[in-house]
């Protein structure tokens, strides 16, 4: 008589919840020792270096704090009150807008003309490349008293000027002109960065979409404007921004050249008026509240900046 055998499905044995605990905390540990060696220290340059500084302007803005004259007291709002009826700070957010409209427009249009002319193999062009660089590392207290000298009432271009039958121009002396001069020479001393950057935008753009362009009977003039301009979108984003926030700090230029003058506070920027608010009029608490608005007004333009060109990335 045949016997038949029950086969029982085996029942799965699955592995306890602690056996799988110590492997979870042995990966959290280590993402946490990965964090303190390579994240922490820099976390905690940023606080002790750009949070905290930031926390004490505001809160010093919102005092009277002045180390020559205690006590401190707190007087609220107050500053930020007395701010946008000051001429002085209303002035010089004036010159500094106007400097930052120069500083973004003349070393992009001239750097994006440049780099295409350089846009070549061969050493001559990297030679010039390096020429164009030069100012870029330079001091900015070098680059200023080198202009300085250049543009007095007596220097080396009214000389030139005055070869040619042309009388001197007050480039630095001049109400008028001073501002301008100042955008001139902070527009040199930048155009090397935008030459850098849009050069390797340049280089980036595949010879393909040039070389099927060219078939199709483009021209050099539309082939820039149809693809080689649209695919330098990312490289205009880094050199608006770079350019709008080194204009708004712009300092050591304009103490060096003009001071803030000539005349009263025709060069002077945001930047000049809060040290010389802080430091040399001790209204610590006051000038808080300026460099506070300024912080405010730099992160704003750079957020709208940045959003307006990166959506002009993506469409393109």
């Amino acid at each position: 008589m045949a016997t038949h055998t029950q086969l029982r499905p085996r029942a799965k044995v699955s592995a306890p919840a602690d056996t799988a605990r110590p492997g979870r905390r042995r990966r959290l540990r280590s993402a946490l020792g990965r964090f303190a060696v390579f994240g922490a220290p820099g976390m905690l340059v940023y606080a002790c270096f750009v949070l905290a500084p930031v926390l004490l302007s505001v809160g010093y803005s919102l005092t009277n704090y002045n180390p020559f004259s205690p006590p401190t007291e707190f007087t609220g709002l107050r500053n930020y009150r007395l701010l946008f009826q000051d001429e002085e700070f209303l002035q010089a957010l004036k010159v500094t807008v106007q400097l930052t409209v120069m500083l973004v427009v003349l070393p992009n249009v001239a750097g994006l003309g440049i780099a295409v002319l350089l846009d070549r193999k061969g050493w001559f062009y990297n030679a010039w490349r390096a020429v164009f660089f030069v100012p870029v590392v330079l001091s900015s207290v070098v680059v200023s008293v080198v202009w300085t000298r250049l543009l007095a009432d007596d220097g080396v271009v009214n000389q030139a000027l005055g070869w040619v039958g042309v009388d001197p121009v007050g480039w630095l002396s001049d109400p008028s002109l001073a501002l301008y001069s100042l955008g001139v020479i902070m527009a040199w001393q930048m155009l090397g960065f935008c030459v850098v950057v849009y050069l390797a935008g340049l280089q980036s753009v595949p010879g393909e979409l040039l070389e099927a362009a060219s078939i199709d009977g483009a021209g050099p003039v539309t082939r820039f404007r149809h693809v080689t301009w649209p695919l330098l979108a990312p490289a205009l984003t880094v050199n608006t921004v770079v350019l709008l926030i080194t204009a708004f700090k712009a300092y050591d230029h304009i103490q060096v050249i003009t001071g803030g003058g000539p005349g009263s506070g025709t060069t002077a920027t945001l930047s000049l008026v809060i040290l010389q608010t802080g430091f040399t009029a001790n209204r610590q608490g006051y000038a808080c509240a300026m460099a506070v608005v300024m912080l405010v007004i730099v992160a704003t333009a750079s957020t709208l900046v940045l959003r307006v060109l990166r959506r002009r990335e993506v469409e393109l």
